[in-house]
């Protein structure tokens, strides 16, 4: 019995030993193993798209809520409870873990031909019939208009629309066919593998280092008047919008480019009007619908 407990002492001395004179190289493993994953996810998933990502959606309900009427916060209280516009803003991309809400995933974007002219997109929109985020953010607001839906019905297009509405002011949401949004697009961002499509969804909003509050506080500044020019826009203008800054960032970048500060410094200022734009427009709509 003494002999049985002294080795388990021993076994137990051994593998704390180990523990400590090696736990440097176990931590290294660990990042190691970590930073093999993140590579595995953007090559061998690259068009798996979470829109702004959770940041940027966060930021849009965040600037949105600003400017909510008395009656249309109310409204929406009776819907999402105690659940802020900013946090319902990531349920969209969170259903993506249940495959009973598969058939939502070509909702989130609108992958138009490169090289039309504003007209041709604009008429690309009137006769859009696929299912996509142009016809289903549509179909939301319909659905949203009906004073007989279930309450469990108004809050799934809720937060759809809260959704759908920020994916529609990201540039590579109405991106191209072929590339896919500019998933397919492998690029460098400060020394790690990415595509196109996530530096625009997370990297760039990422790199700010701020929460969505603090980075709501930033850029969360406009006159009655940019508000009201902005809402009047209907909406197949955000997308033309979308799709020509889209035209140009893609003649800005080549496959395989390392991208960092200057990118960055270049880009952060349309990035965030689009954010601003989003979250103006999204508190346009919800005071039409619960005025």
């Amino acid at each position: 019995m003494y002999g049985c407990s002294d080795k388990l002492i021993k076994t137990v001395s051994f593998i704390f030993l180990f523990l400590t004179h090696y736990r440097e190289l176990l931590f290294q493993i660990m990042k190691f193993i970590k930073r093999l994953a993140l590579v595995a996810t953007v090559f061998c998933f690259p068009f798996y798209s979470f829109g702004w990502g959770m940041l940027g959606h966060r930021i849009v309900g965040q600037i949105a809520e600003s400017y909510l009427t008395p009656k249309a916060k109310a409204a929406l209280q009776k819907i999402l409870g105690t659940e802020s516009i900013a946090i319902a803003s990531n349920w969209a991309d969170f259903i993506k873990s249940d495959s009973s809400y598969n058939y939502l995933s070509s909702w989130h974007y609108v992958d138009i031909d490169s090289g039309l002219t504003k007209s041709q997109v604009k008429e690309y929109l009137q006769k859009d019939t696929a299912t996509d985020l142009y016809t289903k953010l549509n179909f939301v607001i319909g659905q949203l208009k009906n004073k007989q839906l279930s309450m469990d019905k108004k809050k799934m297009y809720l937060k759809l629309l809260i959704h759908f509405v920020g994916d529609a002011h990201q540039p590579l949401h109405v991106g191209h066919h072929e590339d896919q949004g500019g998933n397919k697009i492998k690029l460098t961002w400060f020394g790690a593998p990415t595509n196109f499509h996530r530096i625009w969804d997370d990297e760039l909003i990422d790199y700010q280092q701020l929460s969505y509050t603090e980075y709501t506080n930033v850029i969360n500044h406009t006159t009655a008047k940019q508000r009201a020019a902005w809402q009047k826009q209907p909406i197949a203008n955000w997308f033309i919008e979308s799709y020509q800054i889209a035209q140009q960032l893609y003649t800005e970048v080549q496959p395989d480019q390392k991208l960092g500060y200057r990118y960055n410094f270049d880009h952060i200022q349309i990035l965030n009007e689009r954010l601003l734009q989003a979250g103006v427009r999204l508190s346009g709509l919800l005071n039409e619908l619960f005025k």
